[in-house]
């Protein structure tokens, strides 16, 4: 079994194209692999900035909008499976990883980022994707050291999906 992206778009404001579903399908898939993962399910969902302030705020407590926020639907040390039975191997039972977490990604932020930073859109919204799922693995850049070990993932899933600077 591979990981899973179960999207949807909840804005209208930026353009997301079908390509770019796969590409964030790959970057998954990459970055999973770089993590060791091999099953699960990641949620991701483009919003706006209004949505995304008024999610910052709620769950948060931070009042302004943000780029990417993530949801992990596991605490770090817990460890919950589901038990499937697969018709094809005559009900023998195989174990699936749950769901990690949902992304929302703010279209419309990732859209000033790619101007701001000098780089296309698709490499943003790639960007902020890979950052929200490494936060669902329990990653944070706190201080200088775990923010140079996200970057160091970061850019060489993006690098390895094409998606470089």
């Amino acid at each position: 079994m591979s990981m899973q992206l179960d999207w949807s778009n909840e804005q209208e404001k930026v353009d997301i194209p079908e390509a770019w579903i796969a590409r964030l399908e790959q970057l998954l898939q990459l970055a999973a692999e770089a993590e060791g993962l091999s099953s699960g399910e990641v949620a991701l969902t483009f919003v706006d900035n209004e949505e995304i302030h008024r999610l910052n705020r709620d769950y948060r407590g931070i009042d302004r909008p943000t780029d990417v926020l993530s949801f992990a639907m596991q605490d770090e040390g817990e460890e919950e499976t589901d038990i499937h039975f697969d018709e094809e191997s005559e009900g023998a039972a195989s174990l699936v990883t749950d769901m990690l977490g949902d992304i929302i990604i703010s279209a419309e932020r990732a859209r000033e980022q790619s101007e701001e930073y000098g780089h296309s859109l698709e490499r943003e919204i790639g960007f902020l994707f890979v950052h929200g799922f490494l936060h669902l693995l329990g990653y944070d850049h706190q201080d200088d050291n775990s923010e140079q070990v996200m970057t160091v993932k970061q850019e060489a899933v993006l690098a390895a999906a094409g998606l470089s600077r």
